[in-house]
């Protein structure tokens, strides 16, 4: 974890794509797609069906390191209205552990609009913490400090030949992205001209690695 400091409050960045929140013992993750693989495979497109597991197998990893007391979803939590019901017996063994440990709160998403409290847990469609707005989409016109997630923002490099890929947070003063921590989700250009428009000018791409918090412009 690296220290990430926003709107004057203290926060430590994951490589994973996790936030956490130390003066609340609270993490903050977005867009987890739940049940996304058996989505697919109902239409024809078979992928293995594991990703909803890896995904919770991953949270409940970091929720233990950190011993966070809060966890919030920051949307698109499913990836779609009905992805509850199609859960295995382990993923929602270990999603009703964590939700009955934590104080969970699910924001809703454009994916998951309502339902998923049924887990456990409390549901919203935004909420204001400490002065910071969570949601899941950022709102451009949105003056006050506020997170979200739904773009799935990646930083894409070119390294001695090499083109690589990295999940990424973008940041301004006032708006912090996080990125997608299911473990199949794509990802949208850090510099791609919706995330600006969400975001403004000046925007930065962060990457959190072996301590450091690795810091990129981000030009349209």
């Amino acid at each position: 974890m690296v220290p990430l400091s926003f709107a004057g409050q203290a926060f430590e960045a994951l490589p994973e794509g996790a936030l956490y929140w130390p003066a609340r013992r609270a993490l903050l993750v977005a867009d987890l797609h739940f049940e996304k693989a058996s989505w697919f495979a109902a239409r024809g497109q078979m992928l293995p069906p594991y990703d909803t597991l890896a995904t919770l197998t991953a949270l409940a990893d970091i929720v233990a390191r950190c011993d966070a007391r809060e966890l919030w979803c920051l949307g698109d939590s499913f990836h779609d209205a009905a992805g509850g019901e199609r859960l295995s017996q382990a993923a929602q063994a270990v999603l009703s552990d964590l939700t009955q440990r934590l104080d969970w709160t699910w924001i809703t998403g454009n994916h998951d609009p309502a339902g998923a409290a049924r887990w456990g847990g409390h549901e919203a469609t935004e909420a204001e913490v400490d002065g910071i707005l969570l949601r899941h989409e950022a709102a451009p016109g949105e003056a006050r400090p506020e997170m979200s997630g739904h773009f799935h923002p990646k930083l894409r490099l070119t390294v001695r030949g090499r083109r690589l890929s990295r999940r990424c947070f973008v940041a301004t003063q006032r708006k912090l992205i996080l990125p997608a921590f299911g473990s199949l989700t794509g990802g949208l250009d850090a510099g791609h001209p919706e995330i600006l428009r969400a975001v403004g000018p000046d925007a930065e791409a962060l990457i959190a690695v072996e301590g450091r918090l690795l810091r990129f412009p981000v030009a349209a």
